[in-house]
C-alpha cells in the first residue's frame, strides 16, 4: 500500500464572509431524512504542464474560498439536531498530501481502494456532523499527477449539487469575474415533517454476508446495440437499458445462489428540478420502485417497459401538483418502498446515477479535464451506481453484491456481451 504524509493542513476562509442573516440555515425535509455521511467524489490528472505545485494549490485555495461565498453553509457546522447549519465562518478543511508512488501504480492494481489514498482516512461515508460539511485533500504522486478528492455532505446536498459545486468551483478557478448561481432556499419548498421513515438505514443494516463491487464500462456502441434490442419501448434511454440489463443479471445471479426467483424490487431517484429551480442547492428527490414478481417480467424488454412506464407516471404526477404538496407526496412514496422492504419478500436493489453530469467535461480547473474519475466502493447492499466514462458517451456502472451472486454475476455472457470489466489504466 502506498503511503502519504501531510504537507499542510488548514481551513478555507470564505473571501466574502456570510452576513448574520444568513448565520443559520434551515435544513429541509429531503435534508432531514438522509445520513449525515459524507458523499466522495475524486478527481484524477496528469501531471500539469505548466503549473507547479505550489501555483497549483494557490489556485485550489483561492478559487475555493471565493466560491464559499456562494456556498457559504459548506464553511459551517451542522449541528446535532440535524435541522439546521450554522453558518459560522469556520472554513472548509483543506488538505496538502504527498504519496509516495506514480497515480499508474494506484490507478493499475484492481485490488487497491483509491479511497485509502485521497482522502482522508475513513472519511468517505463516516459521518459529517460536528464537523467541515467539506472536506478537500489536494495530492501530489512522485510522477507529477494530482488527485483532486472531495467529500460533501449527504446531509444538505445530493449528486446534482455536488456536481455542480466542483463545476462551479472549476469555473471559479479559470474564470475572475465568475459567480455561480445558487439559492440555499430548499426549506421553503421542503418544509419539515414528523414521521419520516429513513430509506437509508435500511440498507446500511448490520450484514450477515459479506458483500463485494464491480464496476463495468457500457461502451456508447455497445449502448447503442442494447437499446436496439429492446423490443416495444419507443426510445429507450441509456441509462435504462444498462439499468434494466444490470437488475436482469444480478436477479439471475440471485436465483442461482437461492435455487429458485424470488421478487426483486428497485428503488430509483428523480431529481426534483426543474420542479422547482435548478440552482436550488439541496436533497431534492423523489425515490420510486419497480417490481419484477416472475422470472418473465426481469427480461429486458419487459422491465424497460415498466422503468418507463413507472417513471413517466411519477413526473407526470409531481408535475400536477402544487409546490406544498411534494413532501407529503414524496413521504408517501418513500413510506410505500419501505413498507416492502420490512416485509422481506424482495430482493432489494438501490438504484442511482449520475451519468450526464459533466463529471470530466466540467471539472477543468485550468489544467485540463481529469484522466479519471475513479468510482468509490458504497458500502450499501444490493446496490448500483450509474457514472459518466471517460467519453461522457457511455456508461460506467458499479456493482455491489453478496460475494457468491457476484461470482455468478460476472460470469453472465449477457452482460459480458455489452459490458466490459474495468481494468484500471492511465493509457
Amino acid at each position: 500500500m502506498a503511503s502519504s504524509k501531510i504537507l499542510s493542513r488548514k481551513m478555507i476562509k470564505l473571501l466574502s464572509p456570510t452576513p448574520s442573516s444568513l448565520r443559520q440555515h434551515k435544513l429541509s425535509f429531503m435534508d432531514c431524512i438522509n445520513l449525515p455521511q459524507y458523499s466522495p467524489a475524486a478527481f484524477l490528472y496528469p501531471k500539469p504542464q505548466n503549473h507547479t505545485k505550489t501555483q497549483i494549490s494557490q489556485i485550489l485555495e483561492n478559487s475555493l474560498s471565493k466560491v464559499l461565498s456562494s456556498y457559504y453553509p459548506f464553511a459551517g457546522r451542522i449541528k446535532d439536531n440535524n435541522t439546521y447549519v450554522d453558518c459560522d465562518n469556520t472554513g472548509v478543511e483543506y488538505l496538502n498530501v504527498k504519496i509516495d508512488c506514480s497515480m499508474s501504480e494506484i490507478l493499475n492494481n484492481p485490488s487497491i481502494d483509491v479511497a485509502d489514498i485521497v482522502f482522508q482516512k475513513d472519511l468517505p461515508w463516516c459521518s459529517s456532523l460536528n464537523r467541515s460539511p467539506l472536506v478537500v485533500q489536494l495530492s501530489h504522486f512522485d510522477c507529477g499527477g494530482i488527485a483532486l478528492g472531495v467529500c460533501l455532505s449527504h446531509k444538505i446536498v445530493d449528486g446534482y449539487c455536488v456536481a455542480k459545486f466542483i463545476s462551479d468551483w472549476a469555473t471559479t478557478a479559470r474564470h475572475v469575474d465568475f459567480k455561480p448561481s445558487t439559492n440555499f432556499n430548499a426549506s421553503t419548498f421542503f418544509p419539515l415533517m414528523e414521521g419520516a421513515p429513513n430509506i437509508m438505514s435500511i440498507n446500511t443494516s448490520p450484514q450477515s454476508q459479506r458483500y463485494v463491487s464491480r464496476t463495468y464500462n457500457f461502451s456508447s456502441s455497445n449502448l447503442e446495440r442494447l437499446k436496439k434490442s429492446i423490443t416495444g419501448v419507443q426510445n429507450p434511454t441509456r441509462v435504462e437499458v444498462a439499468t434494466s440489463l444490470i437488475h436482469k443479471c444480478g436477479a439471475i445471479a440471485s436465483m442461482k445462489n437461492l435455487g429458485s426467483f424470488k421478487p426483486s424490487l428497485i428503488s430509483q431517484v428523480i431529481n426534483l428540478r426543474p420542479l422547482i429551480p435548478l440552482d436550488t442547492i439541496g436533497n431534492a428527490t423523489c425515490i420510486y420502485s419497480t417490481i419484477a414478481m416472475t422470472e418473465n417480467e426481469i427480461e429486458l424488454s419487459n422491465y424497460v417497459a415498466q422503468i418507463q412506464k413507472v417513471k413517466q407516471q411519477v413526473r407526470n404526477e409531481l408535475k400536477n401538483l402544487d409546490t406544498d404538496q411534494i413532501v407529503p407526496y414524496t413521504l408517501g412514496k418513500m413510506k410505500g418502498i419501505v413498507d416492502m422492504m420490512e416485509k422481506d419478500i424482495f430482493d432489494i436493489y438501490l438504484s442511482t446515477s449520475v451519468f450526464n453530469f459533466g463529471l470530466y467535461s466540467k471539472t477543468n480547473f485550468g489544467w485540463g479535464k481529469p484522466i479519471k474519475v475513479p468510482h468509490i466502493k458504497y458500502p450499501m447492499k444490493k446496490n448500483i451506481i450509474l457514472f459518466d466514462d471517460p467519453s461522457e458517451e457511455g456508461i460506467d456502472a458499479q456493482i455491489t453484491l453478496t460475494e457468491d451472486e457476484m461470482s455468478i454475476f460476472q460470469e453472465d455472457k449477457e452482460l459480458l456481451e455489452f459490458a466490459s470489466p474495468i481494468v484500471q489504466s492511465t493509457k
